[in-house]
């Protein structure tokens, strides 16, 4: 996100770079005579009627953003302070109740604000002063220009903020370009450090650029920016309290539909029980196959060394289907995923690989198996249901892509 005040006008563009399919646009008025009026654009639904906000503006110009960041975690300075109960009320209640800076952090600083330790939050105001929320700490600024990327100001370096290529190119931008307070400017900005990823196409969901100066905003969908649609706040809010689907607002996205089309454990529930079947069925078949050579008094078969093969390629791959659950960004990133805070999780991101080089070896032994008279049958069938475990596992990588390290 970023921030320009220009000429005594403030303007605030807000990319929200996420895999959600359900992107809105509410309005709802005051619910008190000295509240104001909102508009928040927010995807992430957390009940059917109910989304998280992820940017908006109140009547009068106080705008926020919401960026994902990492802080470790420290001893809690808060506790004593109030708790958030609802993230989407304690967050629509900022926007409702306050008109600047200074309100902003009279308010927040009643709340233990610890809890969002995976997000950073920005407020800015009609004069064009900054307040930062981070989990543990507070920052002002009254810069001109800011830009904000998925970091916390008090720990990152601006070496280190520059990684990041979306921020990266922002800064540039500005260095090399005139800041002005226009909807092109900041339509070219946000343009310029929007996300667009190779393997899917997907990245920047959302643009929405508030004028804190007219209370309007300018959407912009799934990273093109030859069209938009702009709401006043004022004139929005005198048709009552709305939501709009944002999608439907513009023409058909081919790139968003693959998006749409897209199954993932995280966005479709029968894929995720099919996941967690499958992996407690490869936890269940290798302790049959390990216990069977515990106790088996009769010629281990199969033999210790092909148990102990499957059972640690089983293990591995329960660990991995774990992390698949536990990190939908590995379905959407190129191969191989990268989480540069865990090296272990890094590292998995071969496990595919190990399936693909070990899935044959063990099953032209199955085969081998299911043609002697001496195995059990209990036996074959234990290693006939491993194999289409295996089989249907390398179904998953192959769609999701987790094969496509040339890309």
């Amino acid at each position: 996100m970023y921030k320009l005040t220009v000429d005594g006008k403030t303007m605030v563009g807000c990319n929200h770079d996420d895999w959600f399919t359900t992107p809105k646009i509410w309005f709802r008025n005051a619910r008190k005579a000295n509240e104001y009026g909102i508009a928040c654009t927010g995807a992430r639904e957390i009940s059917p009627n109910q989304t998280t906000p992820q940017s908006g503006m109140n009547t009068a110009g106080l705008v926020f953003s919401r960026l994902a960041s990492y802080h470790p975690t420290q001893v809690n300075p808060f506790t004593n302070r109030l708790k958030i109960d609802n993230e989407k009320d304690y967050l629509i209640n900022i926007l409702h109740q306050c008109a600047t800076i200074a309100d902003v952090r009279k308010h927040i600083e009643q709340y233990d604000h610890s809890l969002f330790i995976d997000g950073i939050f920005i407020y800015i105001d009609r004069s064009g002063a900054y307040l930062i929320v981070e989990p543990y700490e507070l920052i002002e600024g009254r810069d001109p220009n800011y830009i904000l990327a998925n970091f916390c100001p008090s720990i990152t370096t601006n070496v280190q903020a520059r990684k990041m290529l979306r921020f990266r190119n922002g800064e540039d931008y500005l260095k090399t370009h005139a800041p002005k307070s226009t909807l092109d400017f900041c339509t070219a900005l946000s343009d310029t450090m929007h996300v667009c990823r190779e393997r899917l196409g997907d990245g920047t969901l959302t643009t929405s650029i508030w004028n804190t100066q007219d209370i309007t905003v300018d959407l912009f969908f799934y990273h093109s920016y030859e069209n938009s649609v702009q709401f006043n706040l004022m004139e929005e809010l005198q048709k009552g309290d709305h939501s709009l689907n944002i999608p439907e607002l513009f023409a058909p996205n081919p790139e968003f539909e693959r998006l749409v089309n897209y199954k993932t454990p995280s966005n479709t529930i029968a894929l995720r029980i099919l996941v967690v079947i499958l992996l407690g069925g490869l936890v269940l078949l290798s302790l049959v196959l390990a216990l069977h050579q515990i106790w088996s008094k009769t010629p281990k078969t199969p033999s210790l060394g092909v148990t102990v093969l499957i059972f640690s390629l089983n293990m591995i791959l329960v660990l991995y289907l774990i992390v698949l659950l536990r990190n939908k960004g590995i379905f959407y990133f190129d191969a191989p995923y990268r989480l540069p805070n865990s090296i272990l999780i890094s590292a998995s991101s071969y496990t595919p690989f190990l399936l693909l080089l070990l899935m044959g070896p063990i099953l032209v032994y199955t085969f081998g198996q299911l043609k002697l008279e001496r195995t059990k049958l209990w036996v074959k069938m234990i290693l006939v249901t491993n194999n289409l475990a295996y089989l249907l596992l390398m179904v998953g990588f192959v769609y999701w892509g987790l094969f496509n390290f040339w890309a």
